[in-house]
């Protein structure tokens, strides 16, 4: 029995939308260019990562923004 070849997957560019196979050299972008536009979307903000802070120390640093309350306070 032949052994069966692997196609390369297919993928859309996540800015087009053009059809990319997995072994291009811009995976997964078709382009540099819609690499760079990409790229220029994180670095303005567009695209972000958004998770809760839940350091303490970070939240003690940001503020005290943990629920309105501080830390030893003894408020009622």
């Amino acid at each position: 029995m032949p052994a069966k070849k692997k196609s390369a997957k297919m993928r859309r560019c996540p800015t087009c939308g053009a059809l990319v196979r997995s072994g291009e050299e811009d995976f997964p972008f078709c382009s540099d260019r819609c690499r760079k536009i990409d790229l220029g979307k994180w670095a303005t903000g567009v695209y972000k990562i958004s998770s809760p802070v839940l350091d303490p120390e970070v939240l003690e640093d940001l503020g005290g923004l943990t629920g309105g309350h501080d830390k030893g306070s003894n408020d009622e």
